[in-house]
């Protein structure tokens, strides 16, 4: 069953998600060659808890730690460690935080120094299919609609979509009914209504499609050990169309 949302729940979980936005937007920033992992994960939580708010993932089903910090071939779930980061890697930096009870999730991709032009065009291409998402997040579009957009844009420059993991509903708790896939039929699916909140996070590979998990039993990586992209955001279904609630505080949605 889908939650929907109040105004004042949503307001709520924008508060949320402005931390999450903020701390990520920091994240970007240190993220350069010879920092660690662990260190971007120690500044989050800071981060995190200075602003009232507490690390959603840190002992989440056990997850050890307070962002998921996922490099090059690494798709989603990667756990921070002492590892520094090298010139042309490309992290995935996915971040979530709990504040009164809501909660607000969004993840980036960030080349790391001077990164390849394909790795940059993926990055890209992620991105950009997150925002076709967006655009059907309309009340009364279908599920499908919002997971076909980033299929369509992405597919059609190459690249695959990861199908083992998606989206998901968000709100009290960080994973919500419905899963929202990144591949599918237009025009099928729950028919979206004003008060859904939906965290849509295209998982895209430079290569095959195909994922594994390693002995960790959190890593996801390519089958084919070939580069992924991932972003993330929080968004509302409003009666004015898709409100992003892990935008930063000017507006911008480009963490």
């Amino acid at each position: 069953m889908v939650i929907r949302k109040s105004r004042s729940e949503i307001q709520r979980m924008r508060a949320a998600g402005l931390i999450v936005a903020q701390t990520l937007s920091a994240l970007r920033k240190m993220t350069e060659p010879g920092i660690s992992t662990k260190e971007l994960d120690a500044f989050a939580e800071s981060n995190i808890r200075k602003a009232g708010a507490y690390p959603t993932f840190k002992g989440y089903r056990g997850f050890p730690a307070s962002i998921c910090a996922s490099v090059n071939d690494e798709v989603v779930h990667g756990i921070p460690s002492n590892r520094k980061l090298q010139e042309g890697d490309i992290i995935k930096i996915d971040c979530g935080a709990t504040l009164n009870g809501y909660v607000g999730d969004a993840a980036i991709s960030v080349g790391v120094g001077r990164v390849s032009e394909e790795v940059e065009h993926l990055m890209q291409a992620t991105q950009d299919s997150l925002f076709k998402a967006m655009e059907k997040m309309v009340d009364g579009n279908r599920l499908h609609d919002v997971s076909f957009a980033v299929q369509e844009y992405c597919e059609a420059r190459g690249y695959s979509i990861v199908r083992e993991y998606c989206g998901h509903g968000i709100g009290q708790r960080m994973h919500e009914d419905p899963q929202v896939p990144n591949y599918g039929q237009p025009g099928t699916g729950k028919r979206l209504q004003v008060g859904w909140v939906l965290a849509v996070e295209p998982m895209v590979n430079l290569g095959g499609h195909h994922v594994k998990t390693l002995n960790d039993k959190w890593t996801v990586v390519t089958l084919d050990g070939k580069p992924s992209s991932h972003f993330e955001h929080t968004i509302a279904v409003t009666e004015d169309g898709p409100t992003v609630l892990t935008a930063l505080d000017d507006g911008s949605i480009r963490l």
